[in-house]
């Protein structure tokens, strides 16, 4: 579990999705959950800088400080029963519209990958503090990604390379509404009943793992 956070932290950070040590990453453990430390460069990080933490934040093991947004982890497991893992970045299509504090309408089928008909973003909250915890819980009730107003981006999974697919695809749809609207061109958007259709094909697929 530890080598496969870092290689997916790095791998993150090296499509830019992390810069200047921003993000984090966890995955559930029977005790608690495992996080990426705070302010160390993903290059720089090993399996034995993680801190496994319980959710009510006290350390179980680990010298390192874990990362400031350890509570909005925290408080994701604890809303979440099937997260095994979670992953927050600052991927910049996605995190420029949050600066905007707009989600993601349903213009593409593949917003259903978050779990519903859009992709939401969260009401704004100071970094690392338990509103925006709070905030994003909220902005996840039903969905499993959400945007982080005026700050990035949150993606749940069962496993971590789900959680990390689905991180990816936020971005990628960012990217694509984005230039749809600085084309000048109004995106259709898939009526609440298509995008009913397009949940049950990927339920059939098991695609929202």
């Amino acid at each position: 579990m530890r080598e496969a956070i870092i290689g997916a932290a790095r791998a993150l950070d090296a499509l830019g999705f992390m810069p200047a040590k921003s993000g984090n990453l966890s995955c559930r453990t029977p005790r608690g959950f495992l996080i990426t430390p705070s302010g160390l460069p993903y290059a720089e990080t090993s399996p034995q800088d993680l801190v496994e933490l319980a959710l009510d934040g006290a350390v179980l093991s680990g010298a390192r400080r874990p990362s400031s947004e350890w509570r909005l982890h925290a408080a994701v497991y604890a809303a979440r029963p099937e997260a095994g893992a979670v992953v927050h970045t600052h991927s910049p299509f996605a995190t420029a519209l949050s600066c905007a504090r707009q989600g993601i309408p349903p213009f593409h089928y593949m917003t259903a990958l978050a779990g519903g008909g859009d992709i939401r973003c969260s009401a704004y909250a100071t970094f690392g503090t338990a509103a925006l915890a709070e905030a994003t819980v909220a902005a996840l009730a039903g969905r499993r990604a959400a945007l982080l107003a005026n700050h990035g981006v949150v993606a749940l999974g069962k496993t971590l390379a789900s959680a990390r697919t689905l991180a990816e695809e936020v971005e990628n749809l960012a990217r694509q509404y984005l230039a749809l609207r600085a084309s000048g061109l109004a995106p259709v958007l898939l009526t609440e009943a298509e995008m009913e259709a397009v949940l049950a094909g990927f339920g059939d697929y098991g695609r929202l793992g």
